[in-house]
């Protein structure tokens, strides 16, 4: 059950970005609040776009394409940031801005190839498996320096930053690790590839994200705290 509005929410939840942002003496524009709308039926989308949400993130691919189809006059950047099986790209190349869970180079080089002409680069965020655990996808910490050597090079790709969804812990400052582990990983990327847009870290949920925005987010991934939990 929802505890408020959509737009109620939204609203609760921007503040609490704004407040994060300011106790790290970060601007309060300096994150993105994407919207996790999976499961969610495009009435609702469309009620937290009318709040003033643009960003919006799918995982399952079949159901954001409907979404899409019926929220063709709202101005949305939408963000895919589930697993994706190699034959099912496509569809991700041709109707995303940005793809958020890319973890081997298979997959980025059908995004690049299937990129339709005339579109704009698709933006890039490597999935890292922070925790090491097997339940996640993710390219491991030590094999994320040549997969964003390769990715990098793709024609019709823009390598943006990186993406985890660590382990839940005990505490602030402990949820704060895997945290600050990843922006360092981003630290050493802009060491190796110094020409790169590489901006950008996708962390932090409902549950940890002052923890995700003190240790540098630039996304975070809101979604029950909007919508409501899933049933």
């Amino acid at each position: 059950m929802r505890k408020g509005s959509i737009a109620e929410n939204l609203n609760a939840v921007s503040e609490r970005i704004v407040t994060a942002c300011r106790s790290c003496d970060r601007a309060d524009d300096s994150v993105t609040l994407l919207a996790v709308s999976k499961t969610r039926p495009a009435a609702d989308l469309r009620a937290a776009y009318d709040a003033g949400q643009r960003h919006f993130g799918e995982n399952y691919l079949q159901e954001a394409l409907e979404k899409q189809s019926a929220l063709t006059d709202c101005d949305i950047t939408w963000h895919f940031i589930g697993p994706l099986q190699s034959n099912k790209s496509r569809d991700v190349a041709e109707h995303f801005h940005w793809m958020h869970s890319v973890d081997r180079l298979k997959i980025a080089r059908r995004l690049s190839e299937q990129r339709a002409a005339g579109m704009p680069p698709l933006n890039i965020c490597l999935q890292v498996n922070i925790d090491d655990e097997d339940s996640k996808s993710g390219v491991a910490p030590e094999k994320l320096p040549a997969l964003a050597e390769a990715v990098v090079a793709l024609p019709n790709l823009r390598l943006r930053g990186l993406m985890a969804i660590p382990a839940r812990r005990i505490g602030d400052e402990d949820q704060r690790t895997p945290f600050r582990q990843l922006a360092a990983l981003l630290d050493q990327l802009r060491e190796q590839l110094p020409d790169a847009q590489l901006d950008t870290l996708s962390m932090g949920m409902s549950g940890d994200m002052e923890a995700a925005i003190f240790s540098g987010a630039t996304i975070v991934r809101i979604g029950t705290d909007i919508f409501g939990a899933r049933t």
